[in-house]
């Protein structure tokens, strides 16, 4: 078994789901899942400091084999909010490095379409696809919670592919 933490990274919500992969089985198992809020209006410093101490607490824990996190797009029209994602990232990385985690980029689009069928899906239809795939009774919300799965579900399910 193969356990993958999926994280949508954010300097006030990071999303975050854990899927086991069992050998033999394509299809992964939602184990935990759920946001990390960090407050808005305390300085950058410490939301990465907490985000840092959250997210170990949560490795530590559930004790993941994988980190699975999306890629970082620079979008030239909102600078400000790659800056921002990217710090979100590096602490993400630099958590899961610490503890020996094998990380794994993924495009959204790859994403998307893993668990959507289309590379350019709504956060509505991510929500819908997740909670139907993971027989939930409602849609997991906020919508980072949901990208997160499917960060998880996507990587999962592309190492039960390659075992195969």
């Amino acid at each position: 078994m193969t356990r993958v933490l999926g994280i949508d990274p954010g300097l006030r919500l990071t999303g975050y789901g854990f899927v086991d992969i069992v050998d033999g089985r394509l299809e992964p198992r939602l184990v935990e899942a759920g946001v990390i809020k960090l407050d808005g209006s305390t300085p950058i410093q410490s939301r990465v400091a907490q985000l840092h101490r959250d997210l170990t607490d949560l490795i530590d824990e559930f004790k993941p084999d994988e980190l699975a996190v999306e890629k970082l797009y620079a979008h030239y029209a909102h600078p400000r909010t790659a800056i921002i994602m990217a710090h979100a990232r590096g602490v993400i990385l630099l958590a899961g490095q610490t503890r020996g985690l094998r990380i794994v980029d993924l495009p959204s689009t790859e994403v998307k379409k893993a668990v959507t069928g289309h590379g350019h899906a709504s956060k509505q239809q991510i929500q819908l696809a997740v909670q139907s795939q993971c027989k939930l009774p409602e849609p997991p919300t906020p919508p980072d919670v949901a990208d997160a799965i499917a960060i998880a579900l996507c990587h999962a399910r592309r190492l039960a592919v390659e075992r195969l």
